[in-house]
């Protein structure tokens, strides 16, 4: 038998599929809406499956459908903002757990696959191999100080085991990317390894101190930081801010990228007031907002 397929054989049976409904009045609903559908794979033999946070946030109760077509009842039972993945528990389930590649990092060249959920007990597989572990950031206050970029596309839902040729979890699938070269990125499994005690016993990185949340969207664009949008109920709506805004400086502290912006935010704590002089009508003006959580806002 073709060595990949038994290697398919031994990975599907980990793989589930994800469904979620999200209350209406959740914040989230605004941006992702209220039916979510994802991937996901059991990551311990007592029932706890690894995905993407942006699969469940906002939920409670997670319909869980296993490969061989079983539908279980789950529960969130972790949420890391930080790095953007999520546990989700399913009571005595006997399925397999995947193994993770703890003592052998990943490096640019090394041949990964990606096993997704397309609906109830049906998945799909890609390969391909690892074009980059830089830094990544994203346009809602989100930086990955290494992420996984493949040419493995996604074949289905977020949330899925990017696996290595052994069928060993390397990350957690978030989002497809249209940069040449890189077609998918996957937020590396050390994020679960590295903080599971934690994430299993209080739901969320404690550890981690808290960090100022406005609930904005931005992009940089010729050595500028632009406000794209603005999520309703968040503190930069409440300031005064405004889509359009080109954002210059973070307390008098210059910012020309995303990611100098995400910083000099992140040096100050949920709560603080942060102050951002911004231009808009040809004229420089200094916002004052007072940060949020966005574990709090969410929850």
């Amino acid at each position: 038998m073709n060595a990949s397929v038994r290697l398919l054989e031994a990975t599907l049976p980990a793989t589930v599929h994800l469904q979620v409904t999200v209350p209406e009045s959740h914040p989230s609903v605004a941006v992702l809406g209220a039916e979510r559908s994802g991937s996901g794979a059991f990551i311990e033999r007592d029932g706890v499956i690894v995905t993407v946070n942006y699969v469940v946030l906002g939920g409670r109760e997670v319909r869980v459908t296993t490969f061989d077509g079983r539908e279980l009842t789950g529960e969130v039972a972790a949420q890391d903002f930080a790095s953007g993945i999520a546990l989700v528990r399913v009571a005595g389930s006997d399925a397999p757990a995947l193994p993770t590649a703890a003592d052998d990092p990943p490096a640019v060249g090394d041949e990964v696959f990606i096993v997704a959920s397309v609906g109830d007990a049906s998945r799909r597989a890609s390969s391909g191999s690892i074009t980059s572990l830089a830094a990544f950031d994203a346009n809602w206050e989100y930086i990955l100080d290494r992420a996984l970029y493949s040419t493995a596309m996604n074949p289905g839902l977020g949330g899925g085991p990017l696996l290595d040729r052994c069928g060993r979890v390397l990350g957690v699938v978030s989002l497809n990317l249209n940069e040449i070269g890189r077609f998918s990125l996957a937020i590396p499994i050390d994020h679960y390894r590295e903080h599971r005690d934690e994430l299993l016993r209080h739901g969320r990185r404690t550890s981690r101190p808290s960090r100022a949340w406005l609930g904005l969207f931005c992009y940089t664009l010729r050595n500028h930081v632009v406000i794209a949008g603005l999520l309703p109920g968040a503190p930069a709506a409440a300031s005064g801010l405004a889509q359009g805004d080109i954002v210059l400086a973070v307390d008098h502290r210059p910012v020309q990228t995303r990611g100098e912006f995400y910083e000099a935010l992140w040096s100050h704590r949920a709560g603080d007031e942060v102050q951002l002089q911004v231009y808009r009508d040809e004229q420089v003006r200094t916002c004052r907002v007072s940060a949020g959580d966005a574990e709090d806002f969410f929850r």
